[in-house]
């Protein structure tokens, strides 16, 4: 069975700093593109960063470039997105999902495999 699984989401306030992580189980993680898609409330979903299969290349939206790190552990199969200088405009819930090559899909249709998310609230 595939699982894309995301942990680490909370509540920050502005300015401050959460890592989520993707724990992966049942495909081939290291032979995928993984890629974090965001939806906040009342808004449509945005695609909001990817890594190659070898993490070696990154992508951002540039609504989140400069403060976002996405990266990716091949041992381990997990992904990870590192936020910095949290804004309240980043507050959604945050999805990894799966794909053979890099197309900035934002919904889960446009994906092989996707997690069932984790809330990052960012409020004073």
């Amino acid at each position: 069975e595939v699982q894309l699984m995301e942990s680490g989401g909370g509540l920050v306030q502005p300015g401050g700093s959460l890592r989520l992580s993707c724990a992966a189980s049942g495909f081939a993680f290291g032979t995928y593109f993984m890629n974090w898609v965001r939806q906040a409330p009342g808004l449509g979903p945005e695609w909001v960063s990817a890594v190659n299969s070898a993490g070696d290349r990154t992508y951002y939206a540039d609504s989140v470039k400069g403060r976002f790190t996405i990266s990716r552990d091949n041992g381990k199969d997990t992904l990870y997105l590192q936020m910095t200088s949290l804004k309240p405009e980043d507050t959604a819930v945050y999805y990894c999902a799966s794909s053979l090559g890099l197309h900035y899909g934002a919904y889960a249709a446009d994906y092989d495999y996707w997690g069932q998310g984790t809330q990052v609230t960012v409020s004073s």
